[in-house]
């Protein structure tokens, strides 16, 4: 049976990476996509999903539904510096291209209502339409069948400042809301130590995708670079993939090799410390709200990516400009 599920997504360098992985990966059912404000302009992070689905020949066969335009309180941050444009520089013609009228926050109500128990989401931006959705109607909260939150450092070092990952710290309250709400399973793909123990792609890993030749590899080579680049400018030796690995750990929980439940609450009035996730581990007296993975199969991951690029596509639109870094 194939996983159902919705990708919450500010649609920027991995984000297209893991909605590869829900178009195209066998085990997928993916019902639909909403945006939230995150990592790019707004406009962009629509345009670089309609990309990918191009990319992946599947333009017009997702719903794209535009969530939150901005946090819950604060003001909207950008990880430009960080991914640049989202794509690599890449165009397309969106003539005649749309999104779906309904709002994502209400999209994400009706699609677990209309399946109740049966539809996971994945949220890899800002937990802003999660919030929403939770506070708007209660009932979102039973629906949900699992809640997959790429977010956080396990009580470690941030992205953004020191002590804040990007997710948390564009839109803490909203992460509060989320982990305080009562989803019934709930995982989390934190970015440290996680991630970069991992989920990073070295320039040798991205050698032998390159050498697989397809569009989708050229297309994540060029989505991808810019963020190596970043990468590499502070010290990590290769890209990041976080947000793909959050997609995988649902559709192949085997990819999960060590976790454990956690008491996670994010810090939202602290200037210094905005967006930390304090995590802890049961000797706190604390009820556990989630699961956290610790580790996984780094390897298997990266065959898994490595196995969607290799899928021949036909893409619905040509793509123009980018380049490879």
């Amino acid at each position: 049976m194939t996983v159902p599920f919705i990708l919450d997504t500010d649609t920027a360098q991995d984000d297209c990476v893991a909605l590869i992985g829900g178009l195209l990966d066998p085990e997928a059912d993916l019902r639909a996509i909403t945006m939230v404000a995150g990592n790019v302009s707004f406009d962009r992070q629509v345009h670089n999903a309609q990309m990918t689905l191009s990319a992946a020949g599947r333009l017009g066969t997702v719903p794209i539904h535009l969530g939150c335009q901005r946090p819950l309180v604060l003001p909207w941050v950008s990880a430009e510096n960080v991914h640049g444009d989202g794509s690599g520089g890449l165009d397309m013609d969106f003539a005649g291209t749309s999104t779906e009228a309904e709002h994502g926050v209400d999209a994400l109500i009706r699609l677990t209502a209309e399946s109740p128990g049966e539809i996971s989401v994945v949220a890899i931006g800002p937990l802003t339409n999660i919030a929403m959705a939770a506070v708007k109607e209660p009932d979102f909260v039973r629906n949900v069948k699992s809640l997959v939150i790429m977010g956080g450092s396990n009580n470690g070092r941030g992205n953004i400042t020191a002590a804040g990952e990007f997710n948390f710290f564009v839109d803490p309250h909203a992460a509060h809301v989320v982990f305080e709400a009562g989803f019934r399973d709930v995982t989390v793909v934190p970015w440290a130590p996680l991630t970069l123990s991992d989920a990073v792609f070295s320039r040798a890993q991205l050698s032998r995708i390159e050498a697989i030749g397809t569009p989708l590899a050229k297309f994540f080579l060029t989505v991808c670079g810019p963020t190596l680049t970043f990468d590499e400018s502070v010290g990590i030796p290769g890209t990041t993939h976080p947000d793909s690995l959050s997609v995988g750990v649902l559709l192949h929980p085997e990819l999960v090799t060590k976790a454990a439940d956690y008491h996670v609450a994010v810090e939202m009035s602290s200037a210094l410390t905005r967006g930390y996730s304090a995590m802890s581990w049961g000797v706190h007296g604390l009820e556990p709200n989630a699961r956290v993975i610790e580790a996984a199969d780094a390897e298997g991951f990266y065959g898994w990516i490595t196995g969607l690029l290799a899928t021949r596509t036909e893409v619905s639109r040509p793509l123009s400009g980018g380049h490879f870094y």
